[in-house]
């Protein structure tokens, strides 16, 4: 049976979890946007802001695949309540702070890494409920939904935490952004699901944060796992957040660096290219959950990086953006589907957490590479030189999953796994 179009959206389960995942991470980029400016007002520190970077991702890094066992191991609504309540008493500690004017320097970075842990520890919960919700035709659509919803999140952010900045100020308007996270919070009071509903809740062994690392070697006997996680980890590190931090460097060389509407429109670009792309996507079906979809969408990414990179034209820059907007987004959702379907059964929360801590947790080191390399090249050579890697690793990987491919084929003729 072919997947329903906006299946997720049909559904009267998932629904709701789409449009409140899609607040919770608005919640999160409101909270971006008004903490980073209230820290550099009060410290001015380049230090600290090197840290907001790596606060955010490092947790995803170190912890996705432990919290993945968590995700096997617990009913995901209660862990999903306890990261959104993390979330919330983050944001409350950082109204209490600013309106009584008595932040320091480390109570900032201890509530900056308590933000990262939330979201880390959100990530694999989350997936494991999409796999609940969804019957497995309609999977692939339920992911590209999600990640859509939340796309329109991280565009919204900015502008509602604008808003309360300048309306509220950022103490009461920090506060004020903690009700975004209770739709989410009181949804997983009346939802069924658990995220082990299809497949059966069995309590597993406790395995702890070392051992948990032992699904690694399940991964590795997977080659198409193993392709994903690697693109996946290859946009990470090529291009992960530095088209975001290039941006002012790149309106400049296109003589659009004064704050405006042509630089507002060159932030905007790629984000509304993800989320355009995710509802084309939806409804059009065109391309399915597989290795060699995820390949070209990630070659596609690496080009449009590249050209944006390189160009002398504002509209190509823009027509690039948007491109790649829709070629990130079609990679990272098809790899997540790919993976989910393919991980077994006992080990899906775990193998989950393996491909966030590669694919999002390595975003730490695109800022250290940007940093590095930003010195020498510059920081629009930095971005060229991540869309070459994505381009040449692309076409190694595609390379190898023939390979892989060619030899299974003599070796069977029955039809390939899920993914190929």
């Amino acid at each position: 049976m072919a997947p329903r179009r906006f299946g997720a959206l049909r559904d009267r389960h998932s629904r709701p979890y789409l449009f409140t995942a899609g607040l919770s991470m608005m919640a999160d980029n409101i909270e971006h946007v008004i903490t980073y400016w209230f820290l550099w007002q009060a410290f001015h520190s380049p230090a600290l802001v090197g840290f907001q970077v790596i606060s955010h991702w490092l947790p995803f890094l170190l912890c996705s695949v432990w919290f993945g066992e968590l995700a096997e191991r617990y009913d995901c609504r209660r862990i999903i309540q306890i990261a959104q309540g993390l979330f919330a008493f983050v944001s409350i500690a950082w109204g209490v702070l600013f309106l009584t004017d008595s932040l320091q320097m480390w109570q900032a970075c201890v509530l900056l890494v308590l933000h990262g842990c939330a979201g880390a520890l959100w990530g694999p919960a989350e997936q494991l409920m999409l796999h609940d919700f969804a019957e497995p035709k309609d999977l692939p659509g339920a992911v590209r939904l999600n990640a859509t919803f939340k796309s329109l999140g991280v565009l919204a952010g900015p502008v509602v935490g604008s808003a309360l900045l300048l309306a509220l100020g950022p103490g009461v308007g920090i506060l004020a952004n903690v009700l975004f996270y209770v739709p989410m919070t009181l949804l997983m009071l009346r939802t069924p699901f658990t995220g082990h509903s299809r497949d059966g809740f069995v309590r597993r062994e406790r395995l702890g944060p070392i051992r948990s690392l032992g699904v690694l070697r399940t991964v590795a006997g997977d080659r198409v796992l193993v392709s994903m996680i690697a693109l996946g980890g290859l946009i990470a590190v090529g291009v992960g957040s530095s088209l975001q931090v290039a941006m002012p460097s790149l309106a400049d060389a296109l003589g659009a660096g004064e704050a405006g509407a042509a630089y507002g429109l060159l932030l905007f670009a790629n984000g509304a290219g993800g989320v355009l792309g995710g509802f084309l996507l939806e409804a059009t079906g065109v391309i399915k959950p597989s290795t060699r979809a995820a390949v070209v969408a990630t070659f596609l990414f690496g080009v449009t990086t590249m050209v944006v990179a390189v160009s002398p034209s504002y509209a190509l820059t823009i027509l690039a953006l948007v491109i790649g907007g829709v070629a990130n987004l079609a990679s990272m959702t098809i790899g997540q589907a790919v993976v989910q379907l393919r991980a077994p059964v006992e080990q899906r929360g775990r193998v989950i957490g393996v491909y966030s801590m590669l694919t999002t947790g390595l975003r730490t080191g695109n800022g250290i590479t940007l940093a590095v390399l930003g010195s020498f090249i510059g920081v629009t050579g930095t971005v060229l030189v991540g869309g070459v890697t994505l381009v040449v690793g692309a076409v190694v990987i595609a390379a190898l999953v023939a390979l892989a491919a060619r030899g299974r084929r003599r070796a069977a003729d029955g039809g390939a796994p899920v993914g190929e």
